[in-house]
């Protein structure tokens, strides 16, 4: 047990009042994560073995099918663990790391949108210098920051987690850690914990918002003052699947923000919908919306399983 604590594990809360029904429930939950396993595993697999796509753009969107595929996977124990087998408990080591990689690689899903905004601008607003710009070199620079961004920043206030005495209860209200349960029941001085996150969530989520904002903005700029109507419409063409991916990503934490913080009398089960909503839908549409909108993947994918196909 770790010092000042005052139990050694939480329990865990799946849907309170239908725990009846979690079996039915765990069955949309189990193909969505197959889904999501499947679809980003097949997009890094894709652009790992097509030359074609060992582009700029296709290493970010492989880093952003990573984040998807490490959230998914730190999450799907302790959910399905919870569903299935009512599992409920989590031992403190256990909790406190979920929590530290489901907080850190949100903020690493944001960094790589932020990125792929970057490497739109500098494709439509200066082509030519493109390839100097966006080198292998500068594109494994951008991912390390993005990563350390992530990881370094949410070390502040998980780690007094593990020193916190626990006295009030040690009940969850979701099927996995975050630092915002945790820290309501701890009997101590929390305040540096309930500030830092939200000077966190300004710096990160809202300014990566804004630049990502403003440099479309920019993007439109340059793209209206291209003469020819198809070559507006091309330049166009090759940032809608990001925009829908940055819309996707974006209006769930918003949604999940205004429910958190004006949502007193909603009833407890939209704030766990929600919640799933923030966690899962991303996760699962990204792949979706690239395979969907962007070309090259379409013509990778049937490729790529043609190719890898048995002959008779």
């Amino acid at each position: 047990m770790w010092p000042n604590s005052s139990f050694g594990s939480f329990l865990l809360t799946g849907f309170p009042g239908l725990e009846a029904a979690h079996h039915w429930i765990s069955i949309p939950f189990f193909f969505v994560y197959i889904s999501v396993l499947f679809g980003n595993g097949t997009l890094i697999l894709l652009i790992k073995e097509d030359h074609n796509l060992h582009e700029p753009m296709y290493y970010f969107l492989a880093m952003l099918a990573a984040t998807d595929l490490g959230l998914t996977l730190t999450t799907m124990p302790t959910v399905l663990g919870v569903l299935w087998l009512d599992h409920r408990e989590i031992g403190n080591v256990a909790c406190f790391s979920q929590a530290y990689f489901i907080h850190s690689l949100s903020f690493v899903e944001s960094g790589v949108l932020l990125a792929m905004a970057y490497d739109r601008f500098i494709a439509i607003c200066n082509p030519l210098r493109y390839t100097s710009i966006l080198t292998n070199t500068r594109v494994v620079k951008i991912g390390l920051v993005v990563l350390m961004r992530g990881f370094i920043s949410v070390v502040p206030p998980i780690s007094p987690l593990y020193f916190f005495p626990y006295c009030h209860s040690h009940v969850l209200s979701h099927a996995f850690c975050l630092h915002q349960d945790v820290i309501k029941l701890a009997c101590a001085d929390t305040t540096f914990n309930r500030l830092y996150p939200v000077v966190l969530v300004v710096l990160i989520f809202v300014l990566d918002s804004l630049i990502i904002l403003i440099s479309y903005v920019l993007i439109l700029k340059s793209v209206l003052s291209i003469a020819s109507r198809e070559e507006r419409a091309k330049a166009l063409n090759t940032c809608v699947s990001h925009i829908c991916c940055v819309l996707v990503f974006y209006i769930t934490v918003i949604g999940l923000s205004l429910i958190h913080r004006f949502g007193k009398e909603v009833p407890h089960i939209v704030h766990l919908i929600m919640s799933y909503v923030y966690f899962l839908f991303p996760p699962l549409m990204n792949p979706i919306i690239y395979s969907v909108k962007t070309k090259q993947i379409q013509s990778g994918i049937l490729h790529l399983f043609t190719t890898h196909k048995v002959r008779p």
